[in-house]
């Protein structure tokens, strides 16, 4: 037997996996444990589970694998420093950052005492990890690879082709040209200050207009190889030192942009500014240039390797607007995007790609659904995201009885339902009255969305079902969508394309007719971010959804994040603290369902 333990280290999103012979065990990021958003570190707590999960110690790992190596691209990082002469300050803080990162073997001595590795540990090359995580638990035999991002290893972007003998990179571009960056300074100019609020822009996009495109053009240039460049003189990054906090907590990154980019679009905007008709503008105008980027790469892309099916990966992958345009846009036709493609799903790339050069078969989280060609050459595909912990009735049972009185007091009804049709039923009952469910079951997801294992659910067809929403629990921005899930055999009745979208990836229009019936969930643009939900995946999900769908003829429900402002809930006891804490009207924890009389 051969474990590998893959980390995504000392960057945000911190995470871990355990691959045992080629077969994903369990994934998970740090901020489920730590409590802080895209938390930044070491993945202590991440390994810690993974290691229960698979019934192991340290001591039998024989792999570790970290998606970054330093040693990467280290001629270019030097001539890059002799040519340009960036400011000492720069140079400096990068030499301190990585003498702050301890090496692997002294984490793991002080987070395991006692405990005693002997095993290998590889650097994998951050954009080879990122391609890696995508196409080795694809359902495809051949494929183009793309990972764009910020950084990592001194490269935003990489391309090649995988196949029967891995993943291959063959194109590149290199610091200080970045797609990532582009989109992530127009964020934080914008007024959203905090790692990963990119989203929001995301969001924001489709009620301006793209009145700003020619400024956009002129920050960020098209050339005729495909690729992209960045005109310097509207950023910072490259020159001089830019706070960065990768350690120990919520991941900070200072501003990417330059005077210069406000005096082309005008002053920014502070983040408790109110939101003006220009950024609106300045927003669509972004998405749009980013739309513009990557197209014009697929277009290359295909030219160059004449095939239809493209793995993606990276954080730019989380671009969902832009990857469910690919078939309308592109020559490709086929798609996969894992679950987590921005850099936790890095830990899965590095493992996997060790397991890859090991000799290995690679096995994703495959239950044998219905996704096109789910076996390849002996390899499954990665079609769900369950990979993390879950908790037994008897847990939920015993946290039950130890808040029996908060319960009470909060006048709280609490009922034990064994047969899973019963409580689909009841759930979708409360659902089609427009009431707020909690659904906490089985094992929690990996990566950023939830996917009907620590989901909120609501019913699409309510109008007013946004505000509720934002009143009662999430008390976010109001231009933000939220998702639905829908059931796969039922996505081309109601969206223009037909396609399977397990990981809320991708973005589809709504038909036209169905738009009205279901507005809660469609966007301003006639849009919905949508989650396939595969019976053989997630059975009971799938009987929630199918009891709503018997009660009120639509196939699909919202579907947002259990949280509020926090990381998604992991645990038992967090669940029931965000259903207490908020004016949630039922919680459906395990097989206890949990309703308030006053609801």
């Amino acid at each position: 037997m051969t474990t590998i333990l893959g980390l995504n280290a000392y960057h945000g999103d911190a995470s871990a996996c355990l691959v045992r012979d080629g077969s994903i065990v369990a994934a998970v990021e740090e901020e489920r444990f730590r409590r802080v958003k895209h938390w930044a570190g070491f993945p202590s707590e991440a390994i810690r589970y993974c290691l229960e999960e698979a019934g192991l110690r340290l001591a039998d790992v024989a792999h570790i694998a970290v998606n970054s190596n330093p040693k990467a691209s280290l001629f270019r990082k030097i001539g890059y420093a002799l040519k340009t002469r960036p400011d000492l300050a720069l140079i400096g803080d990068r030499i301190r950052n990585q003498s702050k990162r301890r090496s692997i073997e002294a984490e793991l001595a002080s987070a395991f005492p006692g405990a005693n590795f002997k095993g290998e540990i590889h650097r994998i090359e951050h954009h080879v990890a990122h391609a890696a995580s995508a196409f080795l638990v694809s359902p495809f035999e051949r494929a183009v690879v793309l990972s764009v991002d910020g950084f990592g290893d001194f490269s935003s972007a990489a391309w090649g082709m995988g196949d029967r003998n891995g993943v291959s990179i063959d194109g590149r571009v290199y610091f200080p040209h970045s797609l990532g960056i582009f989109y992530q300074a127009i964020t934080q100019y914008l007024g959203f200050p905090h790692y990963g609020d990119e989203y929001k822009v995301m969001g924001l996009a489709p009620y301006g207009r793209p009145l700003f495109l020619s400024a956009m053009r002129r920050i960020l240039r098209l050339e005729d190889n495909g690729v992209f460049a960045l005109d310097l003189g509207y950023f910072r990054h490259h020159k001089e030192k830019i706070a960065y906090e990768w350690t120990g907590g919520a991941p900070h990154v200072g501003a990417l942009y330059s005077p210069a980019l406000e005096d082309l679009l005008g002053p920014a905007r502070t983040k408790d500014e109110p939101l003006e008709e220009r950024h609106l503008d300045i927003a669509r105008s972004a998405q749009a240039m980013y739309e513009e980027a990557f197209f014009h790469l697929l277009s290359k892309l295909h030219e160059r390797y004449r095939h239809s099916d493209l793995t993606l990966a990276g954080g730019c992958a989380m671009n969902s607007v832009a990857n469910g345009k690919i078939k309308r846009n592109s020559l490709f036709r086929r798609v996969y995007i894992q679950p987590a493609a921005g850099d936790a799903g890095g830990a899965i790339g590095a493992a996997l790609q060790v397991w890859s050069e090991l000799g290995g078969i690679v096995s994703g989280a495959s239950t044998a659904t219905a996704l096109e060609g789910d076996r390849i050459s002996g390899r499954r595909v990665m079609d769900h995201a369950y990979l993390g912990p879950t908790y037994d009735d008897e847990s939920i049972e015993a946290l039950l009885a130890a808040r029996r009185a908060a319960l009470a007091s909060q006048d709280c009804v609490v009922e034990h339902i064994g047969d899973e049709a019963a409580l689909c039923e009841r759930a979708a009952a409360a659902i089609a009255q427009g009431e707020v469910v909690g659904w906490f079951q089985g094992r929690m997801e990996w990566g950023p969305r939830a996917l009907g294992n620590r989901s909120i659910i609501c019913d699409p067809r309510r109008a007013d079902m946004k505000d509720i929403l934002n009143l009662k629990i999430k008390r976010r921005e109001s231009f933000r969508p939220f998702a639905p899930s829908i059931q796969r055999e039922s996505v081309a009745h109601w969206f223009e394309e037909d396609g399977d979208v397990p990981f809320m990836m991708q973005v589809f229009q709504i038909r036209e007719e169905k738009r009205s019936i279901i507005p809660a969930i469609t966007h301003v643009d006639g849009s919905g971010r949508l989650q396939t939900v595969h019976r053989e995946t997630n059975p009971r999900y799938w009987g929630l959804i199918e009891a709503f769908r018997v009660r009120t003829g639509v196939p699909m429900v919202l579907n947002t994040s259990f949280n509020e402002n926090e990381p998604v809930v992991c645990r038992p006891d967090e669940a029931l603290d965000c259903f207490s804490r908020t004016k949630m009207d039922v919680l459906a924890l395990g097989n206890s369902f949990i309703r308030r009389r006053n609801g």
